[in-house]
C-alpha cells in the first residue's frame, strides 16, 4: 500500500496491521460515514501511540526519506486529530481516548519541529482541538493549550528563509520552497491560522494565555538589542529585532483581542493591564519599525485604559507625535516605508479608539480638536490621507455631542476650507470638463524624466483630499442609536405609517450643495474613456487607465516580494502616481455616491432630478469605461438603501440603464441565443418600468452566476437567487423568462461546477427552480434533454416524480443524488484540464494482490518487533528498504 498510504515506504508492516482499505482511508480530508470512521480509533493504542511518538519526537539533520516519512506521519496524526474531533459528541459511542496525552504530545513534536511545513501541517488540527466542545474541556487539552502558547512566542518569528542559514529551519526551507517569496506566503498563510488557535487556546486558558503575553512585552520591552543595523543604525525588516517585536504584537493582539470578549468585567486583571500599558507608553525608541508596532500594542491595550480614564490623556501625547512623525535625515528628501508606515499606524490607532470608544473620548474633543487644527493649518505637516484621518476621528466623537444643531454647525466648520474649494469657478471648469481636468491633473504632459519633480501633483492631491473628506463625513456622521436620545438631540424629523422615527443627518444640508460637482467629477471620469479623451493623453501616461500591477499580482495570487525595502523611500515614479490617482479617485467617488443615501436619508433621496443626475453621471458611457472599473460601483448599495416612497422616482429610472447595461454585458460573453435574449430582455425592462423591481434584482443575480468570480457565484446561489426567485413564482411569467433564469443556473455550473462549494450551491438551486416550475413550464425538460449525456430514461423517471410531486421526505437525498447525477454533463473542467490530451492504457497488471488472511499483528511479537524498528528513531538503509 505504499503508493495510496501517508508513511510511504515505512509502513509496509502497519498496513498489514491495519488492513488496505483501513489505511488508504486516511487523508487530509477523511470521508464515509461516522460508523465506518470508528475503527480509526484502534491507532490510540497503547502500542500504537508509543510508535508513532517515539518517530515524532527523534530529531536529526535532513534525510530526504527521513523527512518524507515525517511528512507523512504528520498528515496521518492530523487526519486521526479530525477523526476524533467528528467522534467525539456525535451519536456513535465513542470515549476520549485514555491516551490523549501521547497523541497530543506527538502532534505538539511536529509544532514545534524546526520545519516550516510541519509546523503548518498541524495548525488547522490544533483549532479543531481547541474549540471542540467536548475536547476543549478535558485537563490534557487544557495543558496542551498551554504548551503551544508558550510554543508560539518561537514559531511565530519570522525566521528560516531558504537563502539565509540563520536558524535550523533554513535547511528544511530549501526541501520544501522554492524561493524567499515562496516561503513567505506560506509563512503568512501559517501565521494566519496560528492565530486563529491563539485565539480558541485564550478561551480555554484566559489568564495563563494573559500571563505569557505579559511576559512577552515585558521581556521585549526591557531587551537590549546588541545586533548590527543598518547602515543608518535603524532595524531592517528582517533584523531580529524588528521580527521579534513583530511576533510579540501579532500574538499580543490576539491574546488581548480575546480576553476581553470573553473575561466578564470583574475578572479582567486590571492592574496588571494598566501596568503593563504604562510599561509600553513609557518605551521610547525613534525606530520606526519597532515604533509601528508600540502603536499597535497600545491600541490592543486600550481597553484597559476605560476601567482608568485619568491615564487617557498620558495614552494620547503617546499617539500624537508618531502621527508627524520624521527622521533627522529625511527632512529633505522623500520619507521611507517604515516612517510612513508609524504615521500610518497613529493615525489608524486615533481612528479605532474614537470609533470604538467614542463616548469614551467625548471630554477629551476640544483638546483633539485644537490639537488638530494646529496640525492642519502647517500644510507641510501632514499629507492629506492624514488630514482625512484625523478629521474622520473627530466626527466619530462629535457623534457623541447627541445635539443635531450642535454636530451640524461642528461639521460646517470642520469641512469649510473643502467646501470653499470644491465650490470655487477654478474647481468646477476642472470638473465639469474632461480636457480641463486631464491638463489640470498633468495626463497631457509629456515627462521625459519620469523621476522628476511633479509639478502637477498638488492640483491632483487637491482633488484628492476634497473626495475623501467627504467620503469621510458621509461614512462617519450619524445620528444617535438610541432613539429616545435621537428624539431629544432633534434628529427625528417625522415617523412612518408604522411609527417607526425617520432621522435627519447633520451633514445633509453641508453636503447637499457639493453633490452637483461630485456628479461632474463622475461623469467627467466616464468621459475620460472615450476615443477623443484617450487621445489627449500623453505618450508618458498613455495606460495610466490599465489595472495597477499591485490588483494583478493578488488577483494571479502572486506574492508580494520580501525585498527588505523598510528604509528604502516609498516615492513612486510619476507614471505610477497618476496611476494610482485615477483608480483610487474613481473608487471613491462611487463610495461617495453608495453611502450617500444610507448616510443623507431622505434629504438625499428628495434631491430635485436626483435619478436623471445619477443616470446621466454614474451610468454614461459604460460601453467604454474597462471592467475593471465597473467593478467600483457602489449604487446596489443606495438602491437597497432606497426608502419605498422613492421607488418610483428613482428606482425605476436607475435600474432600467444598469440592467441593460448588463444585458448588453451578457450579448457580449454569449453570442448565442440573441432572440431568446431579446424577449427576456424585452419582458424583464418592461416589468421594471412597473411596479415590480423583483425581476430586475433577481436578473442581475441570475447574470452574475456565470461570471468569473467562485465567491460572488456561490454568494449569489446559496444566499440571493432563490430568495428573489420565490417573491415572484405565482406572476404569470413568460416561458423565455423562466427558460432564461434557469438556463444562467446551468452556465454557473459550466463556469463554476468543478468547485465544491459552488456545485452544491448551484445544484441545490437548479433543484428547488426545476421542483418549483416544472408543473408549469415544459421548457424546463426541454432544456434538461440539451444537457450532455444524460440518461433518459432516469430522467423520464425524474420528471413524473416531479410533476406528480410523489418524493417524500425521507427521499429528499436520493431526489437531491439521482438530480445531481442529471446535470453532471453541464460541469466544466476546470482551465488547466480543458485542453488536456487524453490518454488511456489498458491491459495493465493489478498493482495490489488480494492480501492473505493474517491474525491480529500484535499477538505475534515477532511482528510487533518489525513494528518497532519500522518506527525507529534512526532507521538503518535496510529498515528502509523493507
Amino acid at each position: 500500500a505504499e503508493e495510496y498510504s501517508f508513511l510511504g515506504n515505512s509502513v509496509k508492516y502497519l498496513g498489514k496491521w491495519l488492513g488496505y482499505k483501513f489505511l488508504k482511508s486516511f487523508s487530509v480530508f477523511p470521508q464515509g460515514k461516522l460508523e465506518e470512521r470508528k475503527p480509526f480509533t484502534v491507532l490510540f493504542d497503547e502500542v500504537a501511540m508509543n510508535y508513532i511518538l517515539s518517530a515524532a519526537q527523534s530529531s536529526g539533520g535532513i534525510v530526504e526519506r527521513r523527512y518524507t516519512f515525517l511528512k507523512r506521519l504528520c498528515q496521518v496524526l492530523c487526519a486521526l486529530g479530525f477523526q476524533i474531533c467528528s467522534l467525539l459528541g456525535s451519536d456513535i459511542e465513542v470515549q476520549v481516548p485514555v491516551n490523549l496525552d501521547k497523541y497530543m504530545e506527538a502532534l505538539f513534536a511536529f509544532t514545534s519541529h524546526p520545519s516550516q511545513f510541519l509546523k503548518s501541517s498541524t495548525q488547522i488540527t490544533w483549532g479543531n482541538l481547541f474549540r471542540h466542545e467536548i475536547l476543549s474541556k478535558n485537563p490534557v487539552v487544557g495543558q496542551m493549550a498551554i504548551k503551544y502558547l508558550r510554543a508560539a512566542r518561537i514559531n511565530l518569528l519570522k525566521t528560516g528563509f531558504p537563502s539565509k542559514n540563520d536558524c535550523p529551519g533554513c535547511e528544511f526551507s530549501r526541501v520544501d520552497f522554492d524561493s524567499d517569496e515562496d516561503f513567505n506566503c506560506s509563512f503568512n498563510s501559517f501565521r494566519a491560522q496560528q492565530g486563529e488557535a491563539v485565539r480558541l487556546a485564550c478561551k480555554i486558558v484566559p489568564f495563563e494565555a494573559f500571563q505569557i503575553a505579559r511576559e512577552w512585552v515585558q521581556y521585549q520591552i526591557l531587551l537590549l538589542s546588541v545586533e548590527t543595523k543598518t547602515e543608518k543604525g535603524l532595524c531592517s525588516a528582517l533584523s531580529l529585532s524588528a521580527v521579534q517585536w513583530d511576533a510579540m504584537t501579532f500574538f499580543t493582539e490576539s491574546v488581548f483581542g480575546q480576553l476581553f470578549k470573553i473575561l466578564e468585567k470583574e475578572k479582567i486583571p486590571i492592574d496588571e493591564g494598566i501596568e503593563l500599558l504604562q510599561m509600553v507608553v513609557n518605551y521610547e525608541t525613534r525606530d520606526p519599525l519597532i515604533l509601528s508596532c508600540v502603536l499597535t500594542i497600545i491600541s490592543t491595550l486600550f481597553p484597559f485604559v476605560t476601567h482608568q480614564p485619568h491615564f487617557l490623556p498620558q495614552v494620547l501625547f503617546k499617539i500624537f507625535p508618531s502621527i508627524t512623525f520624521e527622521l533627522v535625515e529625511e527632512c529633505k528628501g522623500p520619507r521611507t516605508r517604515a516612517v510612513k508606515n508609524v504615521r500610518r499606524h497613529a493615525c489608524s490607532s486615533i481612528l479605532r479608539i474614537c470609533r470604538d470608544y467614542s463616548d469614551f473620548m467625548l471630554p477629551c474633543f476640544d483638546m483633539m480638536y485644537e490639537h488638530a487644527k494646529g496640525l492642519f493649518s502647517n500644510e507641510l505637516l501632514l499629507t492629506q490621507m492624514e488630514k482625512c484621518a484625523l478629521m474622520e476621528a473627530l466626527i466619530l466623537v462629535s457623534n457623541q455631542f447627541k445635539d443635531y444643531n450642535k454636530q451640524k454647525a461642528f461639521l460646517k466648520e470642520l469641512i469649510a476650507p473643502v467646501t470653499a474649494q470644491w465650490l470655487s469657478e477654478e474647481m468646477r471648469s476642472v470638473l465639469w470638463d474632461p480636457a480641463t481636468f486631464l491638463a489640470y491633473v498633468g495626463a497631457d504632459q509629456v515627462i521625459s524624466d519620469l523621476d522628476t519633480e511633479d509639478q502637477m501633483g498638488i492640483n491632483r492631491s487637491q482633488i484628492s483630499f476634497c473626495v475623501n473628506t467627504i467620503l469621510g463625513v458621509v461614512k462617519r456622521a450619524r445620528w444617535p442609536a438610541n432613539p429616545e436620545e435621537a428624539k431629544a438631540g432633534s434628529f427625528v424629523v417625522s415617523t412612518t405609517s408604522d411609527g417607526a422615527p425617520i432621522y435627519r443627518n447633520p451633514c445633509a444640508e453641508p453636503l447637499q450643495a457639493l453633490l452637483p460637482n461630485l456628479f461632474a467629477l463622475i461623469r467627467t471620469q466616464n468621459s475620460l474613456f472615450l476615443p477623443e479623451n484617450i487621445n489627449r493623453l500623453s505618450k508618458t501616461f498613455s495606460r495610466v487607465y490599465d489595472i495597477m500591477d499591485v490588483e494583478k499580482n493578488f488577483a494571479l495570487g502572486i506574492p508580494q516580494p520580501v525585498l527588505d525595502a523598510y528604509d528604502s523611500s516609498a516615492y513612486r515614479n510619476i507614471v505610477e502616481r497618476m496611476q494610482g490617482f485615477f483608480s483610487s479617485l474613481y473608487d471613491n467617488c462611487y463610495q461617495v455616491l453608495g453611502n450617500a443615501g444610507p448616510c443623507m436619508q431622505q434629504d438625499f433621496y428628495a434631491t430635485e432630478d436626483l435619478a436623471e443626475q445619477i443616470v446621466g453621471s454614474a451610468f454614461i458611457h459604460l460601453d467604454s469605461v474597462p471592467d475593471h472599473r465597473l467593478r467600483d460601483l457602489s449604487v446596489f448599495q443606495l438602491v437597497m438603501s432606497c426608502p419605498y416612497d422613492y421607488h418610483d422616482s428613482l428606482l425605476c429610472p436607475l435600474l432600467g440603464p444598469l440592467f441593460a447595461h448588463l444585458l448588453q454585458e451578457e450579448d457580449e460573453a454569449y453570442e448565442e441565443n440573441h432572440v431568446t435574449q431579446e424577449v427576456v430582455e424585452e419582458q424583464l425592462l418592461r416589468l421594471v418600468t412597473r411596479e415590480d423591481i423583483y425581476m430586475t434584482l433577481l436578473a442581475i443575480c441570475f447574470n452574475s452566476l456565470s461570471w468569473e468570480d467562485t465567491i460572488n457565484c456561490q454568494r449569489s446561489a446559496s444566499v440571493l437567487c432563490w430568495t428573489l426567485l420565490k417573491q415572484v413564482l405565482g406572476c404569470n411569467l413568460l416561458p423565455e423568462a423562466v427558460t432564461w433564469l434557469y438556463t444562467s443556473v446551468l452556465k454557473g455550473l459550466q463556469m463554476h461546477g468543478q468547485h465544491e462549494g459552488c456545485n452544491a450551491a448551484l445544484t441545490q438551486l437548479a433543484l428547488l427552480i426545476y421542483e418549483s416550475l416544472r408543473p408549469r413550464y415544459a421548457e424546463l425538460r426541454f432544456i434538461m434533454n440539451q444537457i450532455p449525456d444524460i440518461h433518459v430514461e432516469a430522467l423520464e423517471q425524474f420528471d413524473q416524480k416531479t410533476i406528480q410531486s410523489t418524493v417524500s421526505k425521507a427521499g429528499e437525498k436520493k431526489k437531491k443524488e439521482q438530480f445531481k447525477r442529471l446535470i453532471a454533463g453541464t460541469v466544466g473542467k476546470p482551465l488547466g484540464q480543458q485542453f488536456k490530451k487524453e490518454v488511456h492504457i489498458r491491459n495493465l497488471p493489478s498493482l495490489f494482490k488480494k492480501p492473505k488472511p493474517t491474525k491480529d499483528m500484535l499477538e505475534n511479537t515477532d511482528t510487533a518487533l518489525d513494528l518497532t524498528n519500522n518506527f525507529d528513531p534512526n532507521p538503518g538503509t535496510d529498515t528502509i528498504n523493507a
